[in-house]
């Protein structure tokens, strides 16, 4: 049985890597303007970022129910891509896709700074991840005014009940097995702030260059953007999340930078 799923894992690798990038593939995520939320919005922009740096072309489609389309994941199920006759979603799954096929960034490092890079791409998944979780569903003024209203608005009354009651569970439980769910805002902060202290520390090791790893970006570069800006430009009733990442300014410049050069949304004014 075991060495029947490897030799099905093989040949899926050779189909990975033998077929090239297709030029419809597409990006599944719920409607920016009126619906997504702060880890499903930081989550694809990462994903957008890490594709954009790859100079792989790609196609975004928004849709309602994109979450329930999602083949699933380890956290916000979001994005998914169909690139062909494959579908992949959340941040790493997409990254392995990528780099079967050798178009990925990052080929530039040796083995140890890659383990170094992905320990950095693991913790700032799992902390923003949790703190974006935490902020949106368990503070109640940011739930009642936007994470509810925002959730429930593609669905009609009682549907838009339902779908809240799920989704509010589904980031608790979440919440709850990261051992998240009884900290308080404080603990949430000191973690976030932590995070950002060990990434600005990163940054600042080769000082003249403006990616973590140097001259060229790495998917470190996307996911540490795409949740530091997704934190900075949402604005909710409770704005700790980004005053936090405020205090670090080689970050602000760092999400600025990535900003300009790859999106051009100058939402960060100097």
């Amino acid at each position: 049985m075991q060495t029947s799923q490897y030799l099905n894992q093989m040949h899926t690798a050779d189909k990975l890597s033998e077929e090239p990038w297709p030029e419809d593939a597409t990006l599944y995520q719920p409607f920016e303007a009126e619906q997504i939320l702060l880890p499903e919005n930081a989550s694809c922009l990462a994903v957008k970022a890490y594709l954009k740096m790859c100079n792989l072309p790609f196609g975004i489609r928004s849709c309602a129910n994109a979450e329930h389309m999602s083949p699933g994941g380890r956290m916000t199920k979001l994005p998914f891509i169909r690139a062909g006759a494959f579908i992949f979603a959340e941040f790493e799954p997409i990254v392995n896709f990528v780099e079967q096929k050798d178009m990925a960034i990052g080929s530039f490092l040796d083995e140890d700074a890659k383990s170094d890079m992905r320990t950095y791409v693991s913790l700032v998944e799992n902390i923003f991840t949790m703190a974006e979780l935490y902020i949106s569903f368990k503070n109640e003024r940011v739930y009642k005014e936007v994470t509810a209203p925002r959730n429930g608005i593609v669905f009609p009354w009682p549907l838009s009940m339902m779908q809240n009651y799920s989704k509010r569970n589904n980031a608790l439980r979440l919440l709850k097995v990261y051992q998240w769910n009884d900290l308080d805002i404080d603990d949430v902060i000191e973690k976030v702030s932590k995070c950002c202290e060990t990434l600005e520390y990163k940054l600042r090791e080769s000082p003249d260059t403006p990616f973590f790893y140097g001259e060229m970006p790495c998917e470190l570069d996307a996911i540490a953007f795409g949740h530091l800006f997704s934190i900075l430009t949402t604005r909710l009733p409770n704005m700790a999340l980004a005053q936090t990442v405020q205090k670090f300014k080689h970050l602000v410049s760092f999400c600025r930078f990535i900003d300009e050069k790859y999106f051009q949304t100058r939402c960060l004014q100097d």
